[in-house]
């Protein structure tokens, strides 16, 4: 790049306004508004196509918003900030105006870092507290963009929770290899969109999409000298821009492009009755600690933007282990994560965010508070608040796990699930009363806050950790790819490989492995709460035993589509539509336990093999690893969306992860003459019709699902 800057030119800087903050284009020129509240002096940098940069002093300022007005700067104009001020880690300033700073509101950017040219306010190889006098202009450049789209015809899908199936996935990996999405498309949004994607999307029956994040991050260099990326993506760099990497228009030239192709694949996906929620990451920055890079925030008001170190400033408290945390602490900050949400929902248009440790932005002085100024302000606000919420309930400091405290309309990562069904089907005894309320929508952390079952997202595999296949196959992480000595990861994986480590042509061993894929699926699918699927476990994806896979951006991470375990995909389709087609395995309320028909039959009632109800001593026995439910479809206590009672047939649900098979007893109920089996994970093809009071054989590790046939 060229560092030539060209004399000042004679075009007039207007006053223009403070807000809205960033760069707005109103179809004759370019309003640009910056906040620091602690900067000297802010210029505006403009760079033409060579790199040749332009300096526009922004003389006016208002409640600390350094702003200016150019006519005649149209969408495609690139620009950055320098900003002057004391350069004084210790008291935390970080002031350096030979660094080209990034924008925290442009729209969308001109590329991804440059390490080569420059991103440190310090000079590199010593401390941080020396202070670069070279050019730095390594970090991206803000482009100014065109909000307008036409958006006609677009329909949010507005699925209710309770009828969510939710399908974690990240853009590039979900299409880089697949066979019917054009090359030039593969690994990008466009890519998506095609209707090879989609078609697969709504065949399979998922309501959502939740993407890892799609926010510009950065690559970090102890990841680019080993020859890997950052392919999970969360160290943001940018809060506003869609990813660049993930662009076909940013391939063919068209970085600004990224963020019309977004909002089609958007519309898209709504056109398929698909909802976009979004992973994103606003408990810390790329920017990191105090030896990382400058970069944007860090240069334009550290103390502003990131928590530090009160007494001693140079450095920051890191809640999330990368580093830094942002500091929601200050009105500024708040505005900008909420100005980010705001922004995704109102001109990208996604229907929902998950939050990465979101015990981070709950934070107040050290701990953990529910009523901090980020919950109230996201309740008040009428945009934000109506779209779907999820928390990921832990962080890495102390007292950060807080699964089941989240505040009223908020969803949370339910990692409590996630480790009791893993353990029951790993074979672990003493979990019958944890099944119980997992299996019922976690009624011990949701029921009394004013939450619902659908607050429960229930999950057993995630981008963080085995994929489904590899926790049937693996016991212990294989993460040697990655270049940490297979140290990085954890090792509480609460896996089981059914007998040999990794793969095998033991045909016995497959089909078991096989069976524990088809019972996670179908408790996931089965139970309370809203179900979430990692992205490409329905097709069996492996890792190859690597549980962070992070920087894997290759075949580790990507779908392997010319190898799809067909008969799983049916599966999952299947278990899916059953979901679907029952309202009482997606309740919207908790269940009451209240008598329905007679002084026997209630909402529900939990069985032992031998088809009595289970009682205390069942609950607290350690050897007990077989549970039947029966829901009655009388007892949802509930009406559809025309209000209208909703009723569905009488269900029963048998699992065992007892190493034998069992006999198992089919409830006598007079208004029932025999259970038609619907699901069985032992055999995808078994047909069953039995009378009521008879009893079944309910094979080792396995479940079944039966309904009622009345007449």
């Amino acid at each position: 790049m060229l560092t030539t800057e060209k004399p000042q030119t004679t075009v007039r800087l207007r006053p223009g306004t403070p807000y809205p903050l960033g760069a707005t284009w109103d179809g004759k020129g370019t309003n640009f508004a910056l906040y620091s509240e602690n900067a000297g002096g802010v210029e505006l940098c403009l760079f033409d196509d060579a790199g040749v940069e332009t300096r526009h002093p922004l003389t006016e300022q208002t409640a600390f918003v350094w702003h200016g007005y150019l006519p005649n700067i149209a969408p495609g104009q690139k620009y950055g900030y320098r900003v002057h001020g004391e350069y004084a880690p210790e008291r935390g300033l970080r002031f350096n105006p030979n660094v080209v700073l990034l924008d925290p509101y442009a729209k969308a950017l001109s590329g991804t870092e440059e390490f080569a040219e420059g991103v440190f306010g310090y000079v590199p190889g010593g401390d941080d507290l020396t202070m670069q006098t070279e050019e730095q202009r390594g970090a991206p450049l803000g482009v100014v963009i065109d909000p307008v789209f036409n958006w006609v015809g677009d329909t949010k899908p507005n699925v209710p929770f309770h009828q969510s199936v939710i399908y974690e996935a990240h853009v590039k990996g979900l299409t880089m290899t697949h066979p019917d999405i054009p090359e030039a498309l593969r690994g990008t949004y466009a890519g998506v969109a095609t209707g090879p994607m989609l078609d697969y999307l709504k065949e399979l029956g998922i309501t959502a999409i939740e993407f890892l994040p799609v926010h510009q991050h950065l690559d970090d260099p102890f990841l680019l000298d080993k020859g890997l990326t950052n392919y999970w993506g969360y160290s943001t760099l940018s809060f506003f821009a869609p990813d660049v990497r993930y662009s076909a228009e940013a391939r063919k030239g068209n970085p600004s492009g990224a963020v019309a192709e977004f909002k089609n694949m958007v519309r898209a996906l709504h056109d398929a009755g698909i909802e976009v929620i979004l992973d994103v990451v606003y408990n810390h920055t790329a920017e990191g600690n105090h030896m990382g890079p400058t970069l944007s925030f860090k240069g334009i008001d550290n103390p502003t933007y990131y928590r530090l170190v009160a007494e001693n400033p140079r450095f920051y408290f890191d809640y999330t282990g990368t580093g830094n945390s942002l500091n929601v602490r200050h009105p500024q900050t708040l505005q900008l994560i909420m100005d980010s949400l705001r922004y995704w929902v109102t001109e990208m248009r996604v229907d929902g965010f998950r939050f990465d440790l979101a015990s981070t932005l709950a934070r107040g002085l050290h701990e953990v508070d529910q009523l901090s100024g980020f919950f109230t302000i996201i309740h008040q606000d009428p945009i934000i608040s109506q779209v779907k919420l999820i928390a990921e309930p832990w962080d890495v400091g102390e007292g950060g796990y807080q699964v089941g405290n989240f505040p009223v309309n908020w969803a949370e990562w339910n990692g409590i699930y996630r480790d009791d069904m893993r353990a029951f089907w790993k074979g672990e005894g003493g979990l019958a009363s944890e099944i119980g309320y997992r299996l019922t929508g976690s009624s011990d952390l949701y029921q009394n806050d004013g939450r619902a079952p659908y607050a429960s997202i229930n999950f057993v595999t995630a981008h963080d950790g085995f994929t489904l296949r590899d926790s049937v196959t693996y016991e212990h992480k294989h993460n040697d790819a990655n270049g940490e000595g297979n140290n990085d990861g954890h090792n509480h994986n609460i896996s089981w490989n059914c007998g040999v480590e990794g793969e095998t042509d033991d045909a016995a061993i497959n089909a078991l492995r096989g069976q524990q894929q088809r019972n996670f699926l179908a408790t996931l699918l089965l139970g309370q709460g809203t179900p979430m699927i990692l992205g490409g476990d329905e097709i069996g994806r492996t890792q190859d035993g690597n549980n962070n896979a992070y920087c894997q951006d290759n075949e580790i991470s990507w779908y392997d589509w010319e190898n799809v375990d067909e008969e799983l995909l049916a599966f999952t389709r299947k278990v899916i539509a059953l979901r679907k087609a029952h309202p009482s395995l997606h309740r919207r309320k908790f269940f009451s336990g209240r008598t329905i028909r007679g002084e026997d039959i209630q909402d529900l009632v939990w069985l032992r093999f031998d088809g009595q109800t289970m009682t205390d001593a069942d609950w607290n026995n350690n050897q007990t690893q077989s549970l039947g439910l029966f829901l009655d479809g009388d007892g949802l206590d509930d009406v559809d969306a025309e209000g209208n009672a909703l009723h569905d047939d009488d269900l029963l649900l048998l699992l065992s992860s007892s190493y034998v098979d069992l006999p198992f007893r089919l409830p006598d109920l007079d208004s029932c003459d025999n259970w038609e089996l619907l699901l069985d994970t032992s055999d995808d093809n078994a047909e069953e019709q039995i009378k009521t009071g008879e009893e079944t054989t309910l094979k080792a590790r396995s479940v079944k699902l039966y309904r009622c046939v009345r007449g």
